[in-house]
């Protein structure tokens, strides 16, 4: 105000106002010798998709997580793709391409059939958009359906994006992208890595940095602050840390996850748990003060984490997704909820209940209260089943029932479950060998396998009975003093010779029982 009075004084125009236009950063173009990627680590279908896109005149980039890692001297396990190219054009130059979303419009590129195929994401440049010139709606993306219809750009009450597909230049499109370490754009061509926000530098730093006002971006899409406990937990082996300023609203946004609908952060909960890093995403939420309240599952899952068997599963997720095995979240969550089946399935069986019908009501149980409404709970509620009740079929080592599990689609999954149980000392050591060796044998090694087993039983059963115990009876003397007792019949056979033992037992049919009361009582004639 002083330098406008003094201005006014001298007679000096004004200065024009300032603009408030966001700042999209600075372009620049970093060449190999600065950022040292390797080439041998880029998959040669994600070069393909850019090399397709860049021969029919658009721009196209690898870009995201996959430019953080090559970085980084990783090898990344998904590949994106950015251009300005629509989805509709990116369609139209592939094959086998697929527009989906409507959040978000993409292109999945497909490579390779069946389980084996890959999937490149192909995204449009879009504009960074003031949130204040969007169109505002009620409710979220599931109960605005209706009138999120048409809308290219809408916000809900709270600043939320429902609906952002209005496309824009590269520089916009990096400015509207979460942290700078993944806000970079790799040419596999020209070898150049565009950078608009100093993410090279960050990533040197091992810095996770918001572009732009963390509790304005974690209002715009409150799911980044999963984004945030995931990155935080897949780099802190690397020496990664959270930016404080990034970190501090986290803790104050949390309650935004309540809008956000339970499909998309059970898929966020997954990739928290299933990318190779659970652990370390659990010790991320409780250090963060997030280990409750994101979602009601997870909730569960940290609780639980400290617990053997849990503890086991997540090690083992880990452990497979390192070494590019795949995992399925109904595996990892029948462990974790295996402890309430458990529990309801004993209080049921003390209550009288059958078996079987006991396990299916506490399954029932579970899922009514754990799992919810969520996108394909048919499918995950059915191999969680599954899954549980083979576990006690793998006591039953006689007749066909072995056989018949082993042709079960499920029962790796059901065979990896009891494992765990037995390396946490659930089921004994010696019954997770059996089905070990059962699985691998040939036919003639399973019948062996089966008639040993049956033999165990016998002689465990043998050993279990209890030995028949004959209270001593007083000696009687005088005249009332009977014979001697007679040996026991199988006793005494045993010393006749063949013929007079079985001459013996004829006799003993055929003698009758005396006395005026008719037939001996139980206990007062024969043996």
């Amino acid at each position: 105000m002083i330098k406008t009075i003094i201005d006014k004084l001298l007679g000096k125009a004004p200065a024009a106002p300032r603009s408030r236009k966001p700042q999209f950063g600075k372009r620049e173009d970093v060449p190999v010798a600065v950022h040292g990627i390797d080439p041998e680590l880029v998959d040669r279908r994600a070069v393909d998709v850019v090399r397709t896109l860049k021969d029919a005149g658009y721009e196209a980039y690898i870009v995201g997580g996959a430019v953080r890692d090559l970085l980084l001297g990783l090898r990344p396990k998904d590949f994106d793709v950015a251009t300005d190219a629509t989805p509709e054009q990116v369609k139209n130059l592939f094959r086998r391409a697929f527009i989906i979303g409507k959040r978000f419009r993409i292109v999945h590129v497909v490579y390779g059939r069946g389980r084996e195929h890959d999937v490149i994401e192909v995204s449009t440049f879009r504009a960074f958009l003031d949130n204040s010139q969007a169109k505002h709606v009620d409710g979220n993306e599931r109960t605005s359906k209706a009138q999120l219809a048409h809308m290219q750009h809408a916000v809900d009450a709270s600043g939320r994006v429902l609906r952002d597909n209005v496309w824009g230049p590269q520089d916009q499109d990096a400015t509207r992208r979460d942290f700078t370490v993944n806000a970079m754009y790799y040419d596999p061509e020209s070898q150049v890595v565009v950078d608009f926000h100093k993410g090279i530098q960050d990533a040197q730093k091992k810095v996770l940095r918001m572009i732009g006002d963390p509790a304005t971006r974690y209002r715009e899409d409150p799911v980044r602050i999963i984004r945030a406990v995931r990155f935080a937990a897949k780099l802190s082996p690397l020496g990664f840390k959270l930016e404080p300023k990034t970190a501090k609203p986290l803790i104050e946004c949390e309650h935004l996850l309540s809008e956000v609908p339970q499909s998309r952060l059970f898929d966020e909960m997954l990739k928290l748990l299933q990318t190779g890093h659970a652990l370390s995403s659990i010790a991320q939420l409780k250090k963060l003060g997030l280990e409750k309240g994101i979602y009601p599952l997870l909730d569960v899952v940290v609780e639980r984490a400290d617990h053997p068997f849990v503890t086991a599963a997540l090690a083992d997720t880990d452990r497979r997704v390192g070494e590019g095995k795949p995992v399925a979240p109904s595996f990892l969550l029948a462990c974790v909820l295996w402890q309430d089946v458990k529990q309801g399935w004993e209080q049921r069986m003390h209550r009288g209940f059958h078996a079987f019908p006991a396990l299916q009501e506490a399954i029932d149980e579970v899922f009514d209260q754990r799992i919810g409404d969520v996108s394909g709970r048919g499918k995950l509620a059915a191999d969680m089943r599954e899954i549980w009740v083979m576990q006690p079929r793998f006591d039953k080592r006689s007749g066909a029932t072995p056989f018949g599990m082993v042709a079960q689609g499920r029962f790796r999954a059901g065979f990896d479950f009891m494992r765990l149980r037995a390396d946490v000392g659930e089921v004994e050591e010696s019954l997770a060998n059996w089905w070990q060796e059962f699985q691998q044998a040939d036919d003639a090694r399973r019948e062996d396998l089966v008639a040993q087993a049956r033999e165990e039983q016998r002689l465990r059963q043998k050993s279990a009975a209890p030995a028949a115990r004959r209270s001593p009876k007083k000696p009687v003397t005088g005249e009332d003093a009977a014979p001697a007792a007679a040996p026991r019949a199988d006793t005494l056979d045993a010393l006749l010779p063949e013929g007079d033992a079985a001459a013996k037992k004829r006799r003993r049919r055929r003698r009758k029982p005396t006395g005026a009361g008719g037939a001996a009582g139980a206990g007062e004639g024969g043996e």
